[in-house]
């Protein structure tokens, strides 16, 4: 990230001055190498409009989401308590993530142990960007392609966010082509509830081969996601059907980030 502008709390702290809004970054978006992209493509849309914004940088910690998941509540809560206190100290008020996950346990669980903030979503973010004009993707490389969009679930049936990131993929002057088992009806990648972290138990097909196949029937030119567990999920499925060349699995963020 050394070549985008990115600071940090303390350095905000450090000079008095107080950002916009902090962005999440997530433990996905931190070290996989994948969503790394996806970090990249959110730092770059921030910087495009001009917002104040910073991340904690060493200071930021799982939000303890696969901890809590996977059953674990004694060390979702130690790490969720940890947050919360740096969080507090530097008097956070808004958020965005570029993870789901994040952003549901930020704004759903957070609260129950003193965490409150206003969360928002990288998608939420970028059609309200597009909304007030600050934000123009029209046209561009993907102008008349077809994609479909996974919802993810954490964004979808967890929080009630579907037309976001569907009104940001409109605005790309795109063809929108929905899954039969879309918004209230979607169906997960396969890697909800820990799931990410552990190999699949026994059984007739995996759960993002099935998702993938689906997607595939559409013939689409791009599978867009909205979350780094669902990118590596349904990048994983095209690979399997040997697509990889004829479809790009790409997140909402970077779609917007590649037509500034």
């Amino acid at each position: 990230m050394s070549d985008l502008k990115v600071k940090t709390m303390a350095e905000y702290a450090a000079s008095g001055e107080t950002p916009e809004i902090l962005f999440w970054v997530g433990c996905a978006g931190s070290f996989d190498d994948r969503a790394k992209k996806i970090t990249r493509a959110i730092v770059k849309i921030l910087n495009h409009v001009g917002m104040k914004f910073a991340v904690l940088g060493t200071e930021e910690s799982c939000t303890g989401d696969p901890a809590k998941r996977a059953g674990n509540e004694f060390l979702f809560q130690m790490q969720a308590m940890n947050n919360i206190t740096v969080l507090n100290n530097y008097s956070v008020k808004k958020i965005v993530t570029g993870c789901p996950h994040c952003y549901n346990t930020l704004k759903n669980e957070y609260p129950g142990l003193g965490g409150n903030y206003e969360v928002i979503h990288h998608t939420q973010l970028v059609q309200q960007l597009i909304d007030a004009g600050k934000l123009k993707v029209k046209g561009g490389s993907f102008s008349g392609k077809k994609i479909t969009y996974h919802d993810a679930c954490y964004l979808g049936r967890a929080n009630d966010v579907y037309e976001a990131p569907r009104s940001v993929i409109q605005n790309l002057d795109a063809n929108l082509d929905d899954m039969k088992r879309s918004r209230e009806n979607g169906f997960c990648c396969g890697a909800g509830g820990a799931q990410m972290f552990k190999e699949p138990e026994k059984g007739t097909k995996d759960v993002n081969i099935e998702r993938t196949e689906e997607a595939l029937t559409l013939k689409p030119d791009v599978i867009a996601t909205a979350c780094p567990f669902c990118m590596t999920m349904m990048t994983d499925g095209v690979k399997h059907f040997n697509k990889e060349k004829d479809v790009k699995v790409m997140d909402i963020a970077e779609l917007a980030a590649n037509n500034l």
